[in-house]
């Protein structure tokens, strides 16, 4: 991880959110490899909904640690996008699972991905 998407506070919600972002996106990343065994496949899903879960709550108290209300509602902007991205990855899961089509959800893991990113980033700028 690029310490562009590190957050230098030391305080235990930044560093939750960081460790919790960088393991989201390296289970994202698993996917071109696990996608084509269901059983393996289906054990990551859960392993990103759960660390997803695990992001929106670091997200939350870092939040609550923010005491620049611009910045706390960029980042809560930053969430409402994630979990938007997020459902839609649900989504294309459920497309993949009825059509086997594999690319939009290698895309829609890239989102994902990018809207972690994001959220570091303005943890980064506008939170330290």
């Amino acid at each position: 991880m690029t310490s562009e998407y590190r957050t230098s506070r030391g305080e235990e919600p930044f560093r939750e959110l960081s460790k919790k972002s960088a393991q989201l996106k390296r289970i994202l990343s698993r996917i071109p490899d696990e996608i084509i065994d269901r059983k393996t496949f289906l054990e990551t899903i859960k392993e990103i909904a759960s660390t997803i879960k695990k992001v929106l709550d670091a997200v939350a108290a870092v939040s609550a640690l923010v005491p620049n209300p611009n910045a706390r509602a960029l980042l809560e902007q930053r969430k409402r996008e994630f979990v938007k991205y997020s459902k839609r990855f649900s989504t294309t899961l459920k497309e993949y699972f009825r059509d086997g089509l594999e690319n939009p959800v290698y895309l829609s893991a890239l989102y994902l991905i990018n809207q972690t990113n994001l959220i570091m980033m303005t943890v980064k700028d506008r939170c330290e």
